[in-house]
């Protein structure tokens, strides 16, 4: 065994970084545990913006913005939760400035704060259009000036169980080959995503929902998991992510026919609605023909080039790059694709889940700030203030246990599992099983649900996971073996696309990304304003449980932009 840590976070980006830090300055002993380098983590894709109620372009405050985030989470968002994040955003903003993030400012030297959909005030606080990557490395500065120590390319597969709490993390190694196991009085997990469930999806190849399903595989719930949100402007076919900046810019969505169409669905906010309102309104467009070529154009020409420049570099080259399309000349062509998971471990306000000694923070937890429906600037701001929460609570609790007891047995039946699935040769490869299951679920289980797609996508995921008992990994050796890894990511795929779909069939209603316009067309608060939760009977099938959503002020009430 490695270690033993005081606290061990599984997943280094902003939420696994920013969860470090705090448990480091809590004086407890940290080390961080990623597949792949802390730069290299997802969040670095994020591009919009923070929110955070700054005040610096209006008369903000954490109450507008905490309303904001209820309604836009179609009232499913605890709002105890809710309001946590919104009170703490702004010193939360304050202290990555502090570090080092570089924001973009106004005239007078302020954060300069871009509007953003479904938010009442310019809230958005941005780094041009490479937000995440700002705050990447400004954590990952901190975290080198801290001498935290990194297990980097080690590959989380396991969590260690014994005496009713976690105590570790089985591992393997993708560098040197081999399995190791971490030790830890406290695990956090902020391992993100997993958008790689779909074929469109803005997620990178490592968002593959590893916490979600370790945490799922040990007895610990998953809350909310039919909640999948499709961003309205994504690259085709790639589906790299065009923020919502440019909107917040002022940029247009056409349909064919030159129209701006959302006057039909959000003839108040139009291109500023919320991301779940858009996303069906585009694909509404697309499957009555008024799309082009199975989109729809955003048009960002009136912004000027300098502007486009200046606020939107990174959109502009992305757009060159993968649609071989310059926006300061033309439209960009873009469709609604697989974005981000509302759903996730379900925890408390301070990160703790079910099991004694494990977190979560981020987009792998549901601490349910934003309920069927995220707002954009909101995932980067959970990752920080909820990183830093379990990060506290985690040195806190670690601080005050003692042992840490990882027993062989752990490590052996491990050591056994993996040998079984090198030992296969004869069977189907991975990526068949993961491309059909991406494909599938794009189509059987997207923007649009109906009864019958999601039936039938239970029945495809069921045959998924039996053809995956059986799956052969073609590279038997140690070093650098992708096959390995890609094969266990399958297993954690297939294990959240089944919770999802049982948690789906379930809402029978639409609220928020979950919209069944075909059979339950209106939101059913007497019935449903509450949160599914998903855990695996004894031979690995989902069962479905419901829990209250926390309201404390706002009741709801019709949702219109």
């Amino acid at each position: 065994m490695e270690g033993p840590h005081d606290v061990l976070v599984v997943g280094a980006g902003c939420a696994g970084m920013r969860a470090a830090i705090e448990a480091h300055d809590a004086g407890a002993d940290v080390a961080l545990i990623s597949k792949i380098h802390p730069v290299r983590s997802h969040s670095g894709a994020a591009e919009g913006g923070i929110n955070a109620a700054l005040g610096n372009a209006s008369d903000d405050d954490p109450e507008k913005h905490a309303f904001d985030t209820v309604k836009g989470a179609d009232y499913l968002g605890d709002q105890d939760a809710i309001q946590v994040l919104c009170d703490e955003a702004p010193e939360d903003v304050y202290q990555l400035e502090r570090w080092g993030a570089v924001f973009s400012r106004t005239e007078d030297g302020r954060i300069a704060q871009r509007p953003f959909g479904a938010a009442g005030e310019p809230r958005t606080a941005y780094a041009a259009d490479i937000t995440g990557h700002v705050l990447v490395h400004v954590l990952y500065e901190q975290i080198m000036r801290r001498d935290i120590p990194t297990y980097e390319e080690y590959f989380a597969w396991k969590l260690v169980v014994d005496d009713e709490r976690c105590q570790g993390v089985v591992c393997w190694d993708i560098l040197n080959g081999g399995l190791k196991t971490i030790g830890a009085k406290t695990v956090i997990l902020a391992t993100g995503g997993a958008g790689r469930l779909y074929t469109g999806t803005t997620n990178a190849y490592a968002c593959t929902g590893d916490g979600m399903s370790m945490a799922l595989r040990v007895g610990v719930p998953l809350k909310d998991m039919e909640m999948m949100q499709f961003h309205p402007t994504t690259l085709a076919p790639t589906g790299v992510l065009i923020t919502e900046g440019c909107r917040g810019e002022g940029a247009y969505l056409l349909n064919s026919e030159g129209d701006r169409f959302l006057k039909r669905y959000a003839p108040n906010a139009m291109e500023l609605a919320s991301r779940d309102v858009i996303s069906r309104a585009e694909q509404t467009e697309i499957d009555e023909g008024r799309g082009v070529n199975g989109n729809v154009l955003l048009d960002l020409r009136h912004l000027g080039a300098e502007r486009i420049i200046e606020r939107l570099h990174g959109t502009r080259e992305l757009s060159l790059v993968f649609a071989g399309v310059d926006p300061i000349q033309e439209p960009i062509p873009v469709r609604p694709g697989a974005h981000y998971h509302m759903g996730g471990v379900d925890t408390d306000l301070w990160g703790q889940t079910s099991l004694d000694g494990l977190y979560a923070a981020g987009e792998v937890a549901c601490v349910s700030v934003h309920g069927a429906n995220r707002l954009g600037g909101n995932a980067l701001m959970e990752t920080i203030t909820y990183g830093k929460r379990a990060g506290r609570h985690a040195a806190d609790w670690a601080l005050t246990h003692t042992t840490v007891e990882v027993p062989p047995s752990v490590e052996a039946d491990a050591e056994h599992e993996l040998k079984q699935l090198l030992d296969r040769t004869d069977g189907e490869r991975p990526w068949q099983i993961r491309d059909e299951l991406a494909a599938t679920m794009h189509q059987n289980f997207g923007v649009f649900r109906r009864e019958d797609q999601m039936q039938e996508q239970g029945r495809i995921v069921e045959r998924l996971r039996e053809r995956f008992e059986r799956v052969v990994v073609d590279d038997k050796g140690t070093l650098f073996n992708n096959d390995v890894t890609q094969a266990l990511e399958l297993g954690f795929l297939l294990e959240l696309a089944d919770c999802m779909v049982v948690s789906g069939l379930a809402r029978k209603e639409s609220r928020g990304a979950h919209a069944r316009p075909y059979d339950y067309p209106n939101r059913d608060d007497e019935n449903y304003m509450r949160h599914t939760i998903t855990r695996l009977d004894a031979s690995g099938r989902p069962q479905l449980d419901w829990k209250p959503v926390t309201v404390t002020k706002w009741q709801p009430m019709e949702r219109t932009y």
